[in-house]
């Protein structure tokens, strides 16, 4: 049983107990919180485990892309990196057309550059992935609002 798994089981009771808006509440801010803390792993371009992603190629050697080193910029925008919280759940992840760009390097899959392009597999990123500074945040978040 993992982390998450635990902290529901001690959780869930407590909250079951509150009523909808103020679960709705606290999956907000525990959304919002996981959110900030991804976009901050994501833009230091780290997986979860705390590794460097795997570098990109370059198109010929010793060509520089512009802003190579802070790839996935767009994919952080508030506008493609959506929290969706209700009284029962909590969602953090890409909408649209990132969530398949996002998929394909968070799996490592193959995809096309371009339409009608080459096919090219990608190096796994791991862009979304829970740490242990995030499992502590959500306890924090949790304990703070309980004890209200």
């Amino acid at each position: 049983m993992d982390d998450l798994q635990q902290l529901e089981g001690w959780a869930g009771p407590l909250l079951a107990k509150l009523q909808p808006a103020a679960r709705r509440r606290l999956a907000r801010a525990v959304g919002a919180a996981l959110r900030r803390s991804q976009v901050q792993r994501i833009r230091e371009q780290r997986n979860p485990d705390g590794s460097a992603y795997a570098p990109r190629k370059r198109a010929q050697a010793g060509q520089i892309k512009r802003r190579a080193d802070r790839m996935f910029q767009g994919l952080t925008k508030a506008k493609h990196f959506k929290v969706e919280a209700s009284e029962h759940a909590v969602a953090v992840g890409f909408l649209g057309r990132v969530a398949r760009i996002a998929r394909v390097h968070q799996e490592g899959l193959s995809d096309r550059v371009t339409a009608g392009g080459p096919t090219v597999r990608y190096e796994r990123r791991e862009l979304l992935g829970f740490i242990d500074a995030e499992r502590q945040t959500i306890r924090d978040i949790l304990v703070e609002h309980l004890t209200r």
